[in-house]
Order: C-alpha cells, then sequence, then structure tokens
C-alpha cells in the first residue's frame, strides 16, 4: 500500500535536509567535469523523453528506475540530490507527484533550468485548481498530475527540452529541434491507437483502481465509473470505506464496465481482492505502471498499452 500523506510529507522533509546540507558543498556547476552537458530526469520515463530529444550529445539519468519505487513517497539520497543540484537541465513531472525534486531545487541555484511538464498541461490552464500543486485535494475530474499518459503534454515537454538543451548547447540546437519532431512523429502512432479506441467504443465504461490513466482514457473517449471515494483512499494510501469497495465490487461482479485499468506498481490486498473478483467476472484487466517496464522506451511503453487498452475491449 502507498505510504500515507503524513508519511510522505516526513520522507519530504528528510529529502529536503540532505538537499540542504548539499547544496552547502555543491559546486554549482551545470557539467560534468569535462565541460559535458547533463539531463538529470525525475524518473525513467521523463529519462526517456529527455533522451528522445538529446540524442547521443547529451548526459541522461534518471533518479527513479526501480518498477517498485512509488515517486509520490520517493526519499532522495544526498547521491541523488547532488545529481541534480549540479545537472544542466531537470526534467521532472511537477503537479506535486515528484515533489522531492521541489524540494532539493528550491534550495539550490535558482537560474538552474528545468522541465516541469505538469505545468505545460494544456498551457498551464490547471493552474489554481484542483489545489494548485499539492498531489492531495486533486479533484481529478479535472486536473490530474500523472500526465505522462497526456500525449500533448508529453509532447509540449519534448519541445521545452529541445528548446533548453537548445540554450545550453546552440551548436546542436537544430538537432535537439529534429529529434523532437522525430519524437512528435512517434507520439502521433500512439494518438492513433486511442483514436481508434475512441471511435469503436465512445463513452464505454470502465474501472481503475486509480486515477493514474485518467488522461489515456479521456483521449480514448472511455469513461470511469470507479467511485471517486474509492480511487481517492486507494491513491492516498488508505483503506477504501466498505461501501466503496462493495460499489467497485458491484461494477464487476455485475458486468457494468469493459475493463480494469490496474496499477501494479503499488497494489494491496484491496486492489488485489478487485483484479480477482474482475478475473472471476471475466472483465480484462489492463495493467499499468508509473516508470518504464526494464528495456522499453516511453513510445514503445505507451503504445503496448494502448494496444492493451484496445484488446480489453474487443
Amino acid at each position: 500500500m502507498r505510504a500515507s500523506s503524513g508519511f510522505r510529507a516526513v520522507t519530504a522533509a528528510v529529502g529536503l535536509s540532505f538537499a540542504a546540507a548539499l547544496t552547502l558543498t555543491a559546486c554549482g556547476s551545470d557539467t560534468t567535469g569535462d565541460g559535458t552537458l547533463t539531463v538529470v530526469a525525475s524518473t525513467n520515463v521523463w529519462g526517456s523523453v529527455a533522451q528522445a530529444v538529446a540524442g547521443d550529445k547529451v548526459d541522461v539519468t534518471s533518479i527513479i528506475t526501480e518498477p517498485s519505487s512509488d515517486p509520490h513517497s520517493f526519499e532522495a539520497s544526498p547521491t541523488d540530490a547532488a545529481k541534480l543540484t549540479d545537472a544542466s537541465l531537470i526534467v521532472y513531472n511537477g503537479g506535486g507527484y515528484d515533489h522531492f525534486v521541489d524540494d532539493i531545487i528550491g534550495t539550490g541555484n535558482s537560474d538552474q533550468l528545468t522541465v516541469n511538464a505538469f505545468d505545460l498541461l494544456e498551457g498551464g490552464a490547471h493552474a489554481g485548481e484542483g489545489g494548485g500543486d499539492s498531489h492531495e485535494g486533486h479533484d481529478h475530474g479535472d486536473v490530474n498530475e500523472h500526465v505522462w499518459f497526456d500525449v500533448d503534454t508529453v509532447d509540449a515537454t519534448a519541445q521545452s527540452i529541445a528548446d533548453k538543451l537548445g540554450q545550453l548547447d546552440p551548436d546542436n540546437a537544430d538537432a535537439y529541434k529534429a529529434n523532437a519532431a522525430t519524437f512528435h512523429g512517434q507520439l502521433e502512432q500512439i494518438s492513433a491507437i486511442t483514436d481508434g479506441i475512441a471511435a469503436a467504443h465512445k463513452d464505454a465504461p470502465v474501472a481503475q483502481t486509480e486515477p493514474i490513466a485518467y488522461y489515456l482514457l479521456q483521449s480514448a473517449g472511455l469513461k470511469d465509473v470507479t467511485p471517486p471515494d474509492f480511487t481517492s483512499a486507494i491513491e492516498n494510501g488508505n483503506d477504501p470505506a466498505p461501501a466503496a469497495i462493495a460499489a467497485t465490487r458491484q461494477l464487476l461482479t455485475g458486468k457494468q464496465v469493459q475493463a480494469l485499468v490496474y496499477n501494479v506498481q503499488t497494489q494491496d490486498r484491496v486492489t488485489q481482492d478487485v483484479r480477482a473478483t474482475a478475473e472471476s467476472a471475466g472483465i480484462p484487466v489492463v495493467e499499468v505502471t508509473e516508470t518504464l517496464p526494464e528495456g522499453l522506451d516511453y513510445i514503445q511503453w505507451q503504445t503496448n498499452t494502448a494496444e492493451s487498452l484496445a484488446a480489453a475491449l474487443q
């Protein structure tokens, strides 16, 4: 089960103390010792996006790479903090999802270049809604911090990365722009799959164990009918109320949904029971994760996820 919001607050404070200590000794350089530009991403999801744009001209490192890690409650080590404070460019999710990055960069160089994907959601139209950039309190019907499932936001993030790298490395600015354009074309392949789902299954009802794939379901024209009390409790590391669990189970046993979207990265006894209920009722299960599966890049990962969703609805 996910750490509670209280635990997340403690780990953030610990991460901040590490970062504060490091900034006293950090060199403040934005390159490696040999002058190479470095990009540091909060998770390998954004690391993969950055790598697609950077190509072989920039070193890209991701802080969170383990499939078992939960970025919401991740505690940055002193080594992680040093990587972030010394990076030429930081790429992160934002929206309170990987809050350890905000904690660390808030104590460092105010001129450091960053790309915050959440800030690029619909051109920043989310600002001030659903509790600002705080993870708790989001109204997931309006604003959802899991923006790596939103292709337009990912595209805007790639373009921003290209722009920032072009500032740092003007000689290769055209190469970064070209890489971002290629990535844009690959993203359109994912959109083609979700557009096909929307055309064939408009407003088809589905359930989720968490509101993680909100933007994927939105782009596919599907309707998430899971009780909000259930998904918000699971996301915040709490046990849903018995009534919410019963209502979610009824969706599955009564075959009121066509698929269950299941986050395998933060499963617990409640979500495992929900999955078992879905499988017993013959409801297809679509697995999603919050970091890249081993051996896949962002395009491969999201293409597989979209194809799995399409297959589940057949």
